[in-house]
């Protein structure tokens, strides 16, 4: 039987949930055309470049996050407490992403260009946080691959977007069957989705503004995706480690 805070939380689910399954408009549907395109004409050997490197990138900071996470914390909490102390440390990481945004983007396209990598730890380290204070062990192999499960709903098209959603809602099930990530799927649709705006964060003279209205609202994204999905792991009922 939920409570009243837990009936809440379920409605803004569903909300949430529409917004993934709605069609996205014209303008999105053309630019999501217009890089597959784009895509289509790199090289293969480009994209195995590319997607080797963002694996081990993401790897490593995979393997730092987790060292320096701690504890799922247990299940005396409720969902309420649980959901305001998440919000504190979204609020800590975009802070900290939105400086780091504006640092970058002031430095024009070198520094520009390392944003890439800094903001991608912010966002995964913020992950592992939640997902200890969810009560879920990022010690396993299987919510660490939840966690990319994660951070691919939020970070891609439409699509990729529903396909992803439903692997998280059936994860017991879903979960037998996956043994890694698809890795040129998951750069590729990471990088489609955050192309033009870090391609405007190294323009000199706007590149501080932009870079740190982007990382802010990438964060603020990603925590508005967690928060809801791990919600929903509880709310559903799915096993927890504490």
């Amino acid at each position: 039987m939920m409570n009243d805070y837990e009936l809440k939380a379920f409605d803004e689910i569903q909300a949430w949930r529409m917004k993934i399954m709605k069609k996205s408009g014209v303008v999105n549907r053309l630019a999501k055309k217009a890089q597959n395109k784009i895509n289509g004409m790199i090289p293969e050997k480009a994209h195995r470049i590319i997607t080797e490197s963002i694996k081990k990138m993401v790897q490593t900071t995979l393997v730092g996050s987790n060292i320096t996470t701690k504890k799922a914390l247990r299940s005396t909490m409720s969902l309420y407490e649980r959901d305001e102390l998440t919000k504190e440390k979204l609020s800590t990481y975009r802070k900290t992403a939105t400086v780091e945004g504006a640092g970058t983007g002031a430095g024009g396209i070198l520094l520009g260009l390392a944003d890439f990598p800094l903001l991608l730890s912010i966002k995964m380290k913020f992950l592992f946080e939640a997902a200890a204070i969810y009560g879920f062990d990022t010690n396993k192999y299987e919510e660490r691959l939840f966690i990319l499960h994660i951070f691919q709903l939020a970070f891609s098209s439409d699509e990729k977007q529903r396909e992803t959603l439903f692997i998280i809602e059936n994860w017991e099930e879903q979960k037998e069957k996956l043994i890694d990530m698809d890795w040129q799927v998951f750069q590729q649709e990471y990088r489609d989705y955050i192309d033009f705006v870090k391609m405007l964060q190294l323009i000199p003279g706007v590149g501080a503004v932009v870079g740190a209205y982007a990382n802010y609202n990438l964060l603020d994204h990603l925590g508005e995706t967690a928060v809801n999905v791990y919600r929903l792991r509880i709310l559903t009922g799915q096993p927890r480690d504490y």
